[in-house]
């Protein structure tokens, strides 16, 4: 593929339509467990609307890799916007008919109807963003030339952590404290913008002819074989999966902690977030270099064990700053991570079968999120009533820690030898 400026314009609609909806799931990252806990202080409650979010992850990535595959993956992704437009306008119009929200109940859920109409929004919205995100990661390499992958991922992936973990939670914080249902109205005009960016895209990006398709259970077969007998893929899928297990479970216990350890109010979350945020800019900047300079084995090692050391500095960070450093650390080397594997998947997958092995090693990757804040909500509630409420609230980042340093010392040398 040529790297024409026609080319660069169509990644620059790309990137821009992406940090506008990056920026609308970072809104939406720090507004759903928010208005959770506006509504109940019960952990598991809390967590239940994120899972909401993520187990559609699980649910839903095989028939998003086979669809992408099918259909023209551009059109995919302004479809799958559209109804996430419709499930924030949803969610906007419940919480501003609600208002003014009563205090939050220790226990249950006070206001069950508002409770669940958030849950079907956040359930409608975690669908929408499995079938868009399928079809929007295996369309780079449609856009830009093989050889620049690292770079076009690092890019893609800097403005969409400027935009979904600095400007979002920052933004969110702000709406917040000014009108509960604001950041769900926010997020339905910039998602509608990114399809306007997305529609002006011209091409057909489609990996097969129209008309031609086999039986769908023929080409899941297909994706299935091609994955299992990729090793690589599937050690970066199992190991990233257990981190987004543990990150999910970190994260969740991470707004409670903040609340009620150091007293953090909306505001000065949402800027711990951003400035966090910082740290995974530099990383994806800098991902590049360290690749070429290390390698992508070496690389993908330290980040790896890098992850257990900073799910405890969370947890024992006695304050905002402390805490947004850690996290700016953290993020550094998840997207040095997100950025080897996110290339070498690209590489290594035949256009005609990116779709599905993409849904596939995301289904495992993406998959365990649900189950990692299920698991942060139950450790806390059952640990609370024996440890007390202090001590149940940093549970979660010590299990965390704990898992992640298991799975460094199991995968260290697997890591070496599949991308010797």
């Amino acid at each position: 593929m040529q790297n024409t400026p026609s080319d660069r314009l169509r990644f620059a609609r790309f990137i821009a339509a992406s940090g506008l909806t990056n920026l609308a799931d970072g809104i939406a990252m720090l507004a759903w467990a928010w208005v959770a806990s506006l509504i109940t202080r019960d952990a598991l409650w809390i967590a239940s609307v994120p899972i909401a979010l993520r187990l559609p992850w699980f649910l839903f990535a095989i028939p998003a890799g086979i669809v992408t595959d099918r259909f023209d993956r551009r059109r995919l992704i302004l479809a799958a916007d559209m109804f996430r437009v419709m499930a924030f306008v949803l969610a906007a119009a419940m919480l501003w008919a609600a208002m003014p929200l009563p205090q939050a109940v220790a226990r249950g859920l006070g206001q069950p109807l508002l409770f669940a109409g958030l849950m079907l929004a956040a359930l409608v919205v975690g669908v929408a963003e499995v079938f868009r995100d399928t079809a929007a990661q295996t369309l780079v390499p449609s856009l830009v030339p093989d050889a620049m992958l690292e770079r076009a991922n690092g890019r893609l992936w800097a403005v969409e952590m400027v935009a979904n973990a600095m400007l979002g939670p920052a933004v969110a914080a702000l709406l917040i404290g000014w009108f509960v249902a604001a950041p769900f109205a926010v997020n339905t005009v910039s998602i509608a913008l990114a399809v306007w960016l997305m529609s002006g895209i011209r091409g057909v990006f489609r990996a097969r002819p129209r008309g031609h398709r086999e039986p769908w259970q023929a080409e899941l077969a297909e994706g299935f074989g091609f994955l299992r007998g990729a090793r690589p893929l599937r050690l970066l899928a199992w190991i990233t999966g257990v981190w987004n297990l543990t990150f999910e479970m970190v994260m969740i216990a991470l707004i409670l902690h903040a609340q009620e350890r150091l007293g953090l109010g909306a505001i000065a979350y949402g800027l711990v977030l951003a400035g966090g945020a910082l740290g995974g800019v530099a990383g994806s900047i800098a991902a590049e270099h360290i690749i070429r300079r290390i390698g992508p084995a070496r690389a993908m090692q330290i980040a790896m064990s890098v992850s257990a050391v900073s799910f405890l500095g969370l947890g024992l960070a006695p304050g905002a700053v402390s805490l947004a450093l850690v996290l700016g650390f953290s993020e550094f080397w998840g997207l040095v991570w997100n950025t080897v594997s996110v290339s070498y998947r690209q590489r290594a997958v035949p256009d005609v079968l990116r779709g599905r092995v993409n849904s596939l090693y995301r289904m495992l990757a993406w998959g365990m999120m649900p189950l990692g804040l299920f698991i942060s909500g139950l450790t806390m509630r059952l640990a609370e009533p024996a440890l007390g409420r202090e001590a149940a609230l940093l549970l979660p980042f010590w299990l965390a820690a704990g898992i992640m340093t298991a799975v460094s010392v199991v995968a260290w040398r697997k890591l070496s030898a599949g991308f010797a």
